[in-house]
């Protein structure tokens, strides 16, 4: 079954002075965080196996872009992370602090 999800985020930016890459990230925090760790732990009691960091497939939408991707753990505040790609943020005019609405699917 697939469970659809809508929330509100700011894009924010990720780098390191170790590593020369950057990336986007949404982050899914509040009730949004708590439906996907719920089907996370379902899929995991169903199927007895749990995807590389914790990570759940999603397909995201922003605006009229969509892709697919996945979510992951986070750490620093319970909730998890969606990467938002290059491609995304250009066709959407996107740049770190803006808002976004966010449809998923997974």
């Amino acid at each position: 079954m697939t469970e659809t999800l809508n929330f509100s985020a700011k894009i924010w930016l990720w780098q390191t002075d170790k590593a020369p890459a950057s990336w986007h990230f949404l982050t899914i925090e509040g009730e949004a965080a708590e439906a996907i760790r719920s089907t996370a732990l379902m899929r995991r009691l169903e199927g007895g196996q749990r995807r590389g960091w914790g990570s759940i497939r999603v397909a995201a939408t922003i605006g009229d872009s969509s892709w697919q991707t996945s979510v992951f753990p986070s750490k620093e505040n319970g909730g998890y992370l969606l990467p938002v790609k290059a491609a995304i943020r250009k066709a959407e005019g996107l740049v770190a602090g803006d808002a976004v609405r966010v449809t998923l699917s997974y």
